[in-house]
């Protein structure tokens, strides 16, 4: 990308070194479960500009008037979640980066979430690949003039807002043991709050606490990272702890509402150069002649399951509900990052952060390199030069 330190950093890399890297980046936390790539995406200016620009038009569709209105069908209406707030405080667009016919690289929205990222764990792993590989200081992963000092107290206002931090905590199902975890250690070090399993919590009246030496802990603001698709129809997990649609007295951080709002679901109604087509499979009336030039993907999934890439008619035909359905247009991912032995695909994704009472503010990244069809560490098993990463950006 930034051909300089590409070059550069080819010509160093070596596979004891990034041994090293990896131990560097375990060091005091966990052996990682999942592929991090052999190295950082270094953005040139003229991208990251445009991928500024491509995540302020969502952002204005999403702080339009009418955006409730607009998904209020998002939400199924068996995981509607009450007390819902005015705004997300997670935003994350990944886009593919693609080129167009000049040969200039340009970004394409593949998908969004009103949820949390790898907020701990990218920041982390930017300062262990300048450390580890002695990159050049001029290189940083945030945006808007941020450094680490002052991401991490934008993260802590918005995670732990106006609380003390034993009275939040981060939510999963079985927190140590998702492949995220790693993550969630890294914030609890940088936050000072509790990472606790759904059954870690529980409820007395409309309160929630858990037990720290036998004492009771009141929470007052629930860091969640708990995604219902997981649950599915398992909702007796909730009998020992408790039911997160009934009426609590506690604060999300965010909402789960806004994980359906900000999502697939979001995409049809997204018209710009950076977005590709996309509509309801439900509203539909006459399918494209060429549908190998799309992907048909599932609303209510994550993690790139459920996805047709290569759709048939007979695959539409097959759907028995279509309102739970998108048809977008194939993104052709450019292989522009330069691995030793040739080119890899790159998906950058934007990772905001939106306080209260303020607006949403632009922090860092998280890249995803690519050698299979599609993007994404459990599709790249099997390769070198691939996984998850960070961008580097000239300061």
């Amino acid at each position: 990308m930034i051909n300089s330190y590409r070059a550069s950093f080819n010509e160093k890399f070596s596979k004891e070194q990034y041994a090293l890297f990896l131990k560097a980046l375990e060091k005091g936390f966990m052996e990682i479960p999942f592929r991090v790539a052999e190295s950082p995406v270094f953005l040139p200016a003229a991208l990251k500009n445009q991928l500024i620009t491509a995540g302020a038009e969502i952002i204005a569709l999403i702080k339009n008037e009418n955006f409730k209105k607009l998904t209020e069908n998002a939400i199924p209406a068996e995981w509607n979640v009450p007390a819902e707030n005015d705004h997300p405080h997670f935003l994350t667009f990944d886009f593919a980066i693609c080129k167009d016919q000049a040969g200039n690289l340009y970004p394409k929205l593949i998908e969004l979430q009103g949820f949390p990222s790898l907020y701990g764990f990218q920041s982390h792993l930017a300062k262990t690949f300048q450390q580890s590989f002695d990159l050049s200081p001029e290189l940083t992963p945030y945006f808007n003039g941020l450094n680490e000092e002052s991401y991490l107290d934008l993260l802590k206002e918005v995670i732990i807002g106006k609380h003390q931090a034993h009275e939040v905590a981060l939510m999963d199902i079985d927190a140590p043991h998702q492949k995220t975890a790693i993550d969630f250690m890294i914030s609890a070090k940088h936050l000072g709050i509790k990472v606790l399993s759904l059954a870690d919590i529980k409820r007395e009246g409309k309160q929630l606490y858990y037990l720290e030496n036998d004492q009771k802990i009141i929470l007052k603001r629930i860091y969640n990272r708990l995604i219902f698709d997981e649950i599915g129809n398992n909702t007796a997990i909730f009998k020992d702890s408790f039911d997160p649609r009934e009426a609590l007295d506690i604060e999300w951080v965010t909402h789960p509402n806004w994980f359906y709002r900000i999502s697939k679901y979001t995409m049809p109604f997204l018209k710009s150069n950076f977005v590709p087509p996309t509509w309801f499979l439900k509203d539909l009336e006459e399918l494209p002649e060429d549908l190998e030039n799309y992907v048909l993907k599932p609303l209510f999934s994550f993690a790139g399951m459920g996805v047709i890439i290569d759709v048939e008619k007979k695959d539409i035909e097959n759907i028995s509900d279509p309102e739970n359905w998108i048809l977008q247009q194939k993104v052709s991912y450019e292989p522009v990052v330069q691995a030793p032995d040739g080119g890899i695909k790159v998906e950058i994704r934007l990772m905001y952060l939106w306080p209260d009472g303020k607006e949403p503010v632009l922090c860092i990244s998280l890249a995803r390199l690519s050698r299979g069809k599609m993007i994404g560490v459990r599709y790249n098993k099997d390769f070198d030069w691939v996984g998850g990463t960070v961008g580097l950006m000239e300061k």
